[in-house]
């Protein structure tokens, strides 16, 4: 057996990684949030960023991630419950997750062509009588363009999730006389909450940090917290605001994840015997 006390060494890149790739450059944003345009202490960064300013900058985020993670729930909850009973299910999720391997700056630029005026979505409104429309830098190309980022971070987890339920509990549900509306409410649904928990978490915690897409897609129509550390950080040169603006977004993800966080309860998935 190996010595218990040699372990800890086993785990020394792994620290060392967390050290320098974490916990660094969280302190680092948490110092310069400390400090003004001059360098010198202030807590004035985070008695700005509880003005009406970014409060409503703070509730503009909020409010575009629930509707992108919103969205993507009920496109990827039904598709991933049909993508279970599918012959080729493996090979169809392949299909799914293969453009999220694709470069996010090429899909921005690929659905810039799409919305334009002379692309191929105006060309088809044209096509039904209608005029061309200005569907770039709106708040629908935004969310639709986000939307079709995330959905296969959505899918997979709500997948694996729906994948490993035992069917005789449907079966079960089904012989005692429940209906199909009654076996989703009661037994699917429960059994496959973390996965969309954990769909929820890569959804939304993201979109709350958006900036490329409001950039290119939005044309700056639409700010988020993102967006805002973008700007304090490149344009006004405010280090020490951009920083703080960081801290509060590092905060609402950590709320986030212990919010969504999976909650084991008894029973088995697949009818293992404890």
């Amino acid at each position: 057996m190996t010595n218990r006390s040699s372990r800890p060494w086993y785990l020394a890149p792994y620290y060392i990684w967390i050290a320098l790739f974490v916990i660094a450059p969280i302190a680092l944003v948490v110092y310069f949030s400390f400090l003004d345009l001059a360098g010198d202490f202030t807590l004035e960064n985070y008695a700005n960023f509880f003005s009406s300013t970014y409060f409503r900058m703070t509730l503009s985020s909020f409010w575009y991630a629930f509707l992108i993670t919103l969205i993507s729930v009920l496109i990827a909850y039904p598709t991933a419950y049909w993508l279970t009973k599918t012959k080729h299910k493996q090979l169809w999720l392949l299909l799914i997750i293969i453009p999220s391997w694709i470069n996010l700056l090429l899909k921005a630029y690929a659905f810039i062509g799409i919305f334009g005026l002379y692309g191929p979505a105006n060309q088809l409104i044209q096509f039904f009588g209608s005029g061309p429309l200005q569907i770039l830098f709106t708040d629908f190309s935004f969310i639709f363009v986000a939307v079709y980022i995330f959905i296969p971070f959505m899918v997979l987890p709500i997948f694996n999730s729906l994948d490993k339920i035992n069917p005789a509990l449907i079966d079960a549900s089904r012989d005692l006389g429940a209906s199909q509306w009654t076996t989703f409410r009661r037994v699917i649904f429960p059994l496959a909450i973390n996965g969309v928990k954990s769909g929820v978490q890569a959804v939304f915690i993201p979109a709350l940090s958006l900036f490329v897409i409001t950039r290119l897609i939005a044309g700056n129509k639409v700010i988020t917290l993102g967006t805002a550390i973008e700007q304090q950080f490149l344009v006004t040169q405010n280090w020490g605001m951009g920083s703080t603006i960081a801290v509060f977004l590092i905060l609402f993800m950590i709320i986030i994840m212990l919010l969504t966080g999976p909650k084991e309860k008894g029973g088995a998935l697949n009818g293992k015997a404890k």
